[in-house]
């Protein structure tokens, strides 16, 4: 069996699916971006194995330790060693990312399609409450959610995914009024498809890319929300390793111990940066024009 046949034989997502990582392999700048989420996710995993001290542990006889001497990236101001913090931060900050995601993409996708192809008044409705939530900065309108919530990382989240939804259904409604005047929708409606169905069925399939491009875009401001909420702390709680908390704490010693907040800014950038050229690359990849001359 030749390597075109076995591929034949694939089914028509997995095939795409080889198509998008051959396509984002070939790019210097979408590489970059799936190997720094790949270190992000294995750190994440393999923290307790890659950490090379208790993150909680405080050691106030070795306190704000320069990189070095048995730690790798210092000491903070009460002897935790920065490096294990960092790994052991990777697992909130990947758990903020995945619990978002999961929110963020089906209700903006199912309100953004559900607008687009009803239209009238129900479209009406539904983007003039998509504006209201458009008119405020998601940092913002965040803080006074987790305001009202209380401050924890849980009540963050919440406060993240209520914010970040409405681009997203934006978009996917742009993408439905495209679709709902279809000749494959009409032919759907003359089977006698019900609205839902259509719905489920052929309009959300093909809002799909477009809807994952923004979800990986919008990635770098949640992450950058979390740290933000996490810095003024209405995030992760003390003694959690969120790296935004760590750069609020370390900032009264930044003068001194630069370490205190370089290593986490650092870690915030490149996750930030890694989603940004993830989802240049995706938006490269999934362009129509781009599959044709592949």
């Amino acid at each position: 069996m030749t390597a075109d046949t076995h591929t034949r034989s694939l089914p028509g997502w997995l095939i795409a699916l080889k198509n998008i990582v051959v396509f984002l392999m070939r790019s210097p700048t979408s590489l970059f971006g799936l190997a720094v989420l790949a270190i992000l996710v294995l750190t994440a995993v393999f923290a307790p194995l890659i950490a090379t001290h208790d993150p909680y542990v405080q050691a106030l006889g070795n306190v704000l330790q320069p990189p070095g001497n048995g730690h790798l990236f210092g000491t903070d101001e009460l002897g935790r060693d920065i490096f294990s913090r960092l790994v052991y931060g990777a697992r909130i900050t990947l758990t903020i990312i995945f619990l978002v995601s999961i929110v963020v993409g089906p209700i903006g996708l199912v309100i953004g399609t559900s607008a687009g192809y009803l239209g009238g008044k129900f479209d009406t409705v539904m983007m003039r409450i998509t504006d209201i939530f458009l008119s405020f900065p998601s940092l913002i309108l965040s803080l006074a959610f987790v305001a009202a919530l209380g401050p924890s990382l849980n009540n963050a989240i919440i406060a993240i995914a209520l914010t970040s939804w409405p681009p997203i259904a934006r978009l996917a409604r742009a993408e439905a009024m495209t679709f709902r005047k279809a000749d494959y929708i009409a032919a759907a409606r003359l089977q006698g498809a019900s609205t839902s169905r259509i719905i489920v069925k052929s309009i959300m399939p093909m809002c799909l890319p477009s809807v994952l491009i923004r979800l990986t875009l919008n990635m770098a401001t949640v992450i950058l929300t979390a740290a933000g909420l996490g810095f003024l702390g209405l995030g992760a709680q003390p003694p959690m390793p969120e790296w935004g908390a760590m750069i609020a704490t370390g900032r009264r010693y930044m003068l001194d111990s630069w370490w205190l907040v370089t290593f986490p800014g650092v870690s915030i950038l490149s996750v930030s940066l890694a989603f940004n050229l993830l989802g240049d690359g995706l938006r490269d990849a999934l362009d129509p024009k781009q599959m044709n001359r592949r």
